[in-house]
């Protein structure tokens, strides 16, 4: 199973990764920018909200995906924090997993990649899920080997999976949102979250 390392996967990732937990990151592609790396996507009240990690990036200096920084210009813990509060403070277990989550919002990273491995350590622990993982040393090329996932980190190639239906806080207002960050399960379905993930297998 490959696999980019994303910020707050999306419910995909966790579908692919339950499906077969012997993981394998790829930490040494080339950096790209606007994919779910540094991304991540929650439901807001006023639907689809982007939080974005800041990064020290430019196309004329390219990197390996291990090595991209966290940009210090701005204090994105603080905002994104917030931004969890206001989108699901009225979820049904918001207040039973926050706690859990921020010390991904109180430690200084310095690398973008520390940020997701943190993010997927934290994550599997509030799901209470054994996975596994090792990171590939080498560019693995596309094509080279089976379950190949790495293309769930491209937020503009994703397909439609027709992922199940499930209760959503702002879903009266803007209508159901498919494949958010697994937040956006989590806090909604709690412990009913695994379930949930294993049903989804059969899309994917």
């Amino acid at each position: 199973m490959l696999l980019h390392p994303t910020y707050f996967p999306n419910i995909s990732h966790f579908v692919a990764m339950l499906k077969d937990n012997a993981i394998t990151f790829e930490v040494c592609d080339n950096y790209q920018k606007q994919t779910f790396r540094n991304r991540c996507d929650i439901y807001s009240a006023n639907g689809k909200l982007s939080l974005t990690i800041p990064v020290s990036y430019t196309q004329k200096k390219r990197q390996q995906y291990k090595d991209v920084e966290v940009s210090t210009t701005e204090n994105w813990q603080l905002q994104h924090i917030k931004s969890l509060d206001s989108a699901y403070r009225m979820s049904p277990f918001y207040e039973f997993y926050i706690d859990d989550l921020v010390p991904l919002f109180q430690r200084k990273f310095k690398y973008l990649l520390d940020v997701n491995l943190k993010c997927f350590e934290l994550l599997s622990e509030c799901l209470e899920v054994s996975l596994d993982y090792k990171l590939t040393e080498d560019f693995i090329l596309p094509n080279t080997t089976e379950d190949d996932f790495r293309y769930l980190a491209n937020s503009k190639k994703l397909p439609d999976l027709n992922f199940d239906t499930y209760t959503q806080v702002f879903s009266e207002k803007h209508g159901y949102l498919s494949n958010l960050s697994i937040l956006d399960l989590l806090f909604n379905e709690g412990p009913n979250s695994v379930n949930y993930l294993e049903n989804q297998i059969r899309h994917l």
